[in-house]
């Protein structure tokens, strides 16, 4: 026998309704008591994969009653559906009535392999970009590719850009890049290691996007709990000081 999708929801919830409640009586036996309980925590992929999981270690040694369901994806997900503490968001938000913790601006940049700028040429200005192909990107959520953008005397712009090939998520985008299939626009974290190792280069430096917001969410409560109270800050630290700071 097993639980219906519904059980398995309610048993989850009852789960975490303890750990409060268990959390809450050992703070009125104890001020200096342990955070403890299990999160569960939603984050893009390759931020967790490349920054948090790496980083998880010493933030369990250091809260050892703590325990982390770290889901990694890059589709938006609900965090009251879904049972989730706290996800990591990058780009604008909607109006979802969820609590936010903004983490700062991610600097996004414009590059290209050797390969391709071999084959196709460097692109100098937007205007150059209508010779050019792109690797698109489609929105895991809504399936929407995005358009190419860029800033010029303040103001956004964007165009569409023709491309034989397009993904839905950030690590088959940038693989398809260094394939030499065409252009992209990524945050600098995500292909620093890439340009360092000379497997990609920077076009129009001064063409870039605008940065993309990071902000941590979690559900509206009156009083969040010690366990999320935690985490909450020890990512927001890590998150400025190995995204942020590689800018």
């Amino acid at each position: 026998m097993s639980p219906t999708h519904d059980g398995a929801a309610f048993y989850e919830r009852a789960l975490r309704v303890v750990a409060d409640v268990e959390e809450a009586e050992t703070l009125f036996r104890h001020a200096a008591a342990e955070p403890s309980g299990r999160l569960r925590v939603d984050v893009p992929g390759r931020i967790g994969r490349l920054i948090i999981a790496p980083a998880l270690p010493a933030f369990l040694d250091r809260y050892p009653q703590i325990d982390i369901d770290l889901g990694v994806t890059d589709r938006a997900i609900n965090l009251i559906e879904d049972s989730v503490d706290c996800v990591v968001r990058v780009g604008p938000l909607g109006d979802s009535g969820l609590i936010a913790r903004p983490l700062g601006n991610l600097t996004l940049i414009n590059v290209a392999s050797p390969g391709y700028l071999a084959r196709h040429g460097t692109p100098r200005t937007p205007d150059d970009l209508g010779a050019h192909w792109a690797v698109n990107y489609a929105s895991p959520s809504t399936g929407r590719i995005e358009e190419w953008e860029w800033s010029e005397q303040g103001a956004s712009r964007s165009i569409a850009m023709r491309g034989r090939v397009t993904a839905n998520s950030a690590e088959a985008y940038i693989a398809c890049c260094l394939a030499g299939l065409g252009l992209i626009q990524i945050p600098v974290y995500d292909v620093k290691r890439h340009i360092d190792a000379g497997e990609l280069v920077e076009l129009m430096p001064r063409h870039r996007a605008a940065p993309m917001p990071m902000t941590l969410l979690y559900p509206h409560r009156q009083h969040l709990s010690r366990r999320l109270q935690v985490f909450a800050d020890w990512l927001t630290d890590l998150l400025k000081q190995k995204l942020l700071a590689a800018e």
